[in-house]
């Protein structure tokens, strides 16, 4: 806990508001006698998730299928993908996990009980944070310590102490949205673990709301800008770009005016991920049928989310990495067997541009009516995650890519062992940037990707790193 104290105290103290005041001065026993020590930290919690989530998002989304890093800033070797312990940018996103679970430990071993007004409501927050540390950390790292130096604990290990804390969140809170995310995150948490009866019992549980939206807010004005914003659209140059057969998702976040005033929140809980949980458990046991009517259940569901209208015409892929490409409404194939395609990739000069804030897809109920195979569904199903779920961060652990232990902890912690310290790339990832690829025939008005991963995933999903209930 000591090397994170003085992050700890100061996100603590620091509101999110243009009230705020950061003193620098402020010890642990006189910030703990403040009266309004608990909706502080409460506050300094937000924050810390509000950062964790960018370093979450920019670096999973360029190890991804979803982006390339079409300029020189963040990482110029995750678009390989080239992950190493030594690297800067994994010890940055473990810092960070870490940060927000160690924020959380201590909001409630000291915060909580040391403030007479704390409300069931902080300490419900306080309960979330800490499992949504977990999950993280279950997600994304082959495994990462659960304590100060402590034992590196599996992914599994740290998924049923996020479904531990969830439960106490959940008794804490009178608030049905709450309680309604923290049952979805339960489901999550259960199906990164494989365990589909529980998994399929939570996300059903999820359902009673099909407007659940849990999102994480920034604030430009007092220095937490949304990053992903940053590198997709309020930057002059185009730092990332999406993959031209997903151009039509981009940009989910933007702003309008200046961009300090208009920082975009990411979404961490929404209730279409319960309709791509039971799809998968379904579709899993042989229940074709009925996962292809959950999935078409999801359609109307992404549907009924909000589109906004966006002139996008500064938009010209300037960002220098690659010059090839398309700027026009071209036809695109998704790999080198695919049929032409169009709506994909879209011209913004002609007007302003549909962007999804919260969802979006170009799967039809006809393409559901076309699958009849469990690969059919399977290659389906794992093309709406990856559209809905994009730039949120939560691609790479589909493709099975997981971070290794950072040097720095393995430095400073005998437990790290040499396992823990090596990425979890799968055999079947493209490497030299194949995710990223495509060829531009522009005398035909035609983009065609080196791989469709979808398709790549489906074919290997009986490897050990993906599809959770099929193994």
């Amino acid at each position: 806990m000591k090397r994170y104290i003085t992050a700890i105290l100061l996100s603590g103290i620091m509101a999110l508001d243009s009230c705020s005041v950061l003193n620098p001065n402020v010890t642990e026993p006189g910030f703990l006698a403040n009266p309004n020590a608990a909706s502080s930290w409460v506050t300094g919690l937000r924050r810390q998730l509000a950062l964790t989530m960018n370093q979450v998002v920019v670096s999973s989304e360029l190890v991804s299928d979803n982006y390339y890093n079409n300029r020189t800033l963040s990482s110029k070797v995750f678009d390989i993908p080239q992950i190493d312990f030594i690297d800067l940018d994994v010890n940055n996103m473990q810092v960070h996990v870490q940060r927000l679970r160690e924020m959380s430990e201590y909001g409630l071993e000291k915060v909580l009980p040391a403030d007479p007004a704390a409300t069931a409501a902080d300490s419900a927050e306080v309960y979330f944070s800490c499992a949504f540390a977990h999950i993280l950390s279950g997600e994304l790292f082959v495994g990462l310590p659960g304590s100060n130096t402590g034992p590196v604990l599996s992914p599994d290990e740290h998924l049923r102490i996020a479904i531990s804390q969830l439960d106490k969140a959940m008794a804490l809170t009178k608030n049905i949205t709450e309680t309604g995310a923290y049952t979805l995150l339960k489901a999550r948490a259960y199906y990164a673990m494989g365990d589909a009866a529980n998994a399929a019992r939570f996300a059903t549980a999820a359902m009673s709301n099909n407007s659940l939206l849990r999102q994480v807010k920034y604030d430009g004005v007092n220095n937490v800008p949304n990053d992903m914003q940053t590198y997709i659209f309020s930057s002059t140059n185009n730092e990332f770009a999406p993959l031209p057969r997903l151009d039509f998702l981009d940009p989910k976040y933007f702003h309008t005016g200046l961009a300090a005033n208009d920082q975009k929140p990411v979404t961490i809980v929404k209730a279409e991920e319960a309709w791509l949980i039971l799809a998968e458990t379904l579709i899993a046991a042989g229940k074709l049928t009925e996962g292809r009517n959950t999935l078409k259940e999801l359609l109307a569901l992404v549907s009924s989310r909000p589109v906004v209208m966006v002139d996008d015409k500064k938009e010209t892929r300037n960002g220098g990495n690659r010059k090839d490409y398309p700027l026009t409404a071209v036809k695109v194939m998704f790999d080198a067997a695919d049929s032409l395609r169009s709506n994909y990739v879209l011209d913004r000069q002609a007007g302003n541009v549909k962007v999804y804030t919260v969802s979006g897809t170009l799967v039809t109920v006809n393409d559901l009516d076309a699958a009849i195979t469990e690969d059919q569904l399977l290659y389906i199903l794992y093309r709406l995650r990856q559209e809905i779920f994009m730039a949120e961060g939560r691609r790479m652990t589909d493709l099975g890519i997981r971070f290794p232990v950072s040097q720095t902890e393995q430095l400073n912690n005998p437990n790290v062992k040499s396992e823990h310290i090596k990425a979890q790339l799968p055999s079947f990832i493209p490497l030299n940037r194949g995710m990223d690829d495509f060829t531009y025939d522009k005398a035909n008005g035609v983009v065609t990707m080196k791989y469709d991963m979808n398709a790549v995933l489906v074919k290997n999903k009986h490897a050990k790193e993906i599809f959770p209930f099929i193994n």
